[in-house]
């Protein structure tokens, strides 16, 4: 049986009423990872940061409380946490007294990373504060309005990347047109994805029309990006490679996976006008 049947995913439930860190369904990572040719020695570093705009939970008075809350979760944690279990987890919370934030934070660092298998950050942000979900752009030149001709949707084809072995570049490219679907659900998943290289320069025709063959693929947020990271990597042979995407919400959770070579800064949570 696939675990995933074991999952919530694609079935009705109840919402929890109180707290119950049961809910969260993890996955393991290495399954996902062996189909790419990725072992125990990964070839890359990163972190996926998850946003909550629905988190609320009732102070020691039983008066209702909401934060914004950010989590990062190591890329060489062993498992993701399936996303309709975190917000079913995140909503077992609306109806449970917790005595301050401080406490709050700990509960949901501890039980995240028993899920995930390594510690997770998790810092609370009041959606009055200033520092609050901040929004700007991608950095980098954005090639979507290139006039390609496209005719495949998937699965994602490799061999449409492509270098100029003669230029050799440091530089960012951004594309607004991913699109893969729940491997379960069938429901589109829409992102946002940044490149930034140092190599032989990329072909942006064909670069854009390898992300277009994710439009029909199956996949998780995270895998999609790891694929990404690892077709480049082979098909292009940059020296230095970082692929970051931000996914749009849902739910009220957006999740946005980055994967880089080392010697890479981990980005700043900056949402997208998308998100």
């Amino acid at each position: 049986m696939d675990p995933l049947d074991q999952s919530s995913l694609g079935k009705p439930v109840v919402y929890a009423g109180s707290y119950d860190p049961g809910l969260l369904f993890p996955i393991a990572r290495a399954d996902k990872r062996a189909e790419l040719g990725i072992g125990a020695d990964l070839p890359f570093i990163g972190i996926d940061i998850w946003n909550a705009f629905e988190l609320s939970w009732l102070d020691a008075r039983g008066k209702p409380r909401v934060a914004i809350a950010e989590f990062r979760v190591p890329a060489e944690s062993p498992n993701i946490v399936e996303s309709k279990s975190f917000k079913l987890y995140l909503n077992s919370y609306m109806q449970t007294r917790v005595p301050d934030t401080d406490t709050l934070r700990a509960q949901l660092a501890r039980d995240l990373g028993a899920a995930a298998g390594a510690p997770v950050s998790v810092v609370l942000t009041t959606p009055t504060a200033k520092q609050a979900a901040p929004v700007g752009p991608l950095e980098g030149e954005v090639i979507d309005d290139l006039p390609i001709e496209v005719t495949h949707y998937g699965p994602p084809r490799p061999d449409l990347l492509y270098v100029n072995p003669e230029a050799m570049v440091e530089e960012t490219l951004v594309s607004h047109l991913l699109k893969s679907n729940c491997p379960v659900t069938g429901q589109p998943d829409w992102a946002s994805l940044q490149i930034h290289y140092t190599g032989a320069r990329l072909g942006r025709d064909g670069l854009l029309r390898y992300l277009v063959s994710f439009r029909e693929h199956n996949d998780f947020h995270e895998q999609c990006v790891e694929r990404v990271f690892m077709d480049i990597l082979r098909e292009c042979a940059p020296s230095r490679l970082s692929v970051y995407a931000r996914y749009t919400r849902r739910g009220g959770l957006d999740i946005n996976p980055f994967r880089c070579t080392p010697g890479w800064l981990m980005p700043e949570n900056i949402r997208t006008s998308r998100q």
